[in-house]
């Protein structure tokens, strides 16, 4: 599990996580997961055209991946969001096929690009990883203050001059670079689900966002070790093990808070000294 040829492996998928995990609390407190779908399986189709056309797939990855994001953005402003987000990601997965299809390495590369291979990640690809990783990172805490505050109380945000359509943006173009670095190690299908299901459990733990941020990235960085140990000794598909331990993080998470809202509503009971909200004892 620990031998040379795993090295590489282990050091992608602790990079990676991180930044889901980071990424990932802000998709969930603004409700982007469907975006957060659809724009890895854009970045798919970039790096099937990287497959055919002989470039790296990591600026493919990129290079559609930002697509996607500015035509969310962009398009979402004058209709509907979740229309718009829809078709762009039909949209992705059809020039994807038509590139896939053009390849004499179809069905390998389509299962590498749609379920990742984190095994198959070389010692070059590192740096560029972690270049992306960093950057994800610094945008998002060079946004934080106002990319949280149009998270929570858009209205309040434009009031005080922070652009919807802004911050939209950046955000999305922020994932897109998240996505462009880790579809190569979990894949398009399930990148989204390291981006949910530890910061939707680490939400579902506290209020406090800079708490739950780092929960977010504790999580992520266990849920994608033990998906590695676990394929390794089952040699299963790693993104089965990272989708079915993501929704696992999050059962937990909402058992958690079940339990914290009914402690809440009986030690109010018993004191007496507030009334008792109904919405507390709603799951």
């Amino acid at each position: 599990m620990f031998s040379s040829f795993m090295t590489n492996a282990w050091i992608v998928a602790t990079i990676v996580a991180p930044v889901a995990g980071v990424v990932g609390f802000f998709v969930v407190l603004r409700g982007a997961a469907f975006p957060a779908h659809a724009i890895p399986n854009s970045a798919f189709a970039g790096a099937a055209a990287a497959n055919v056309f002989g470039f790296s797939a990591l600026l493919g990855l990129g290079a559609f991946a930002a697509a996607a994001a500015f035509g969310i953005a962009t398009l979402g402003r004058r209709g509907r969001n979740d229309a718009v987000t829809a078709l762009i990601l039909v949209l992705g997965l059809a020039i994807g096929a038509v590139f896939l299809s053009s390849s004499s390495e179809y069905e390998p590369q389509l299962y590498s690009l749609l379920f990742g291979e984190v095994l198959g990640v070389s010692t070059t690809e590192l740096w560029p990883v972690a270049g992306l990783a960093l950057g994800c990172i610094v945008a998002t805490l060079f946004l934080y203050r106002p990319l949280l505050l149009a998270s929570t109380v858009p209205d309040v945000a434009e009031a005080r001059g922070v652009s919807r359509y802004g911050m939209e943006l950046a955000f999305l173009l922020v994932l897109a670079a998240a996505t462009a670095m880790t579809v190569p190690v979990v894949g398009a299908l399930l990148i989204f689900s390291l981006m949910i299901g530890p910061p939707a459990a680490a939400r579902a733990l506290t209020d406090r966002p800079p708490l739950a941020i780092v929960l977010s990235v504790c999580i992520a960085l266990v849920t994608v070790w033990v998906a590695i140990a676990s394929s390794y000794q089952t040699n299963w598909p790693i993104g089965f093990f990272v989708g079915a331990f993501g929704a696992f993080d999050y059962g937990v998470g909402r058992v958690w808070a079940a339990g914290r809202r009914s402690r809440t509503v009986r030690k109010r009971g018993r004191e007496g000294d507030a009334p008792i909200d109904p919405s507390m004892v709603m799951a």
